[in-house]
């Protein structure tokens, strides 16, 4: 299950990634009481949050650079 979240912008982004850490939170909830079809979605969630904040750090750094440049 491959997404593409390049072609968000970056308010959408940023939904995106508060979305996926509630359900990352409740996850862990339910690895803890062990109702887990699946551990290794864990890992997949965790590592579209790591990509969500690479995108959003790259677009903070672009407003910055766009912000010198003025």
């Amino acid at each position: 299950m491959k997404h593409s979240f390049k072609n968000l912008s970056y308010p959408e982004l940023k939904a995106k990634r508060d979305e996926l850490k509630k359900k990352y939170m409740e996850f862990r909830f339910k690895i803890v009481i062990g109702h887990v079809d699946n551990p290794l979605q864990k890992r997949t969630l965790r590592r579209q949050i790591a990509r969500l904040n690479t995108l959003i750090h790259a677009h903070e750094i672009a407003e910055t650079k766009a912000a010198g440049v003025k």
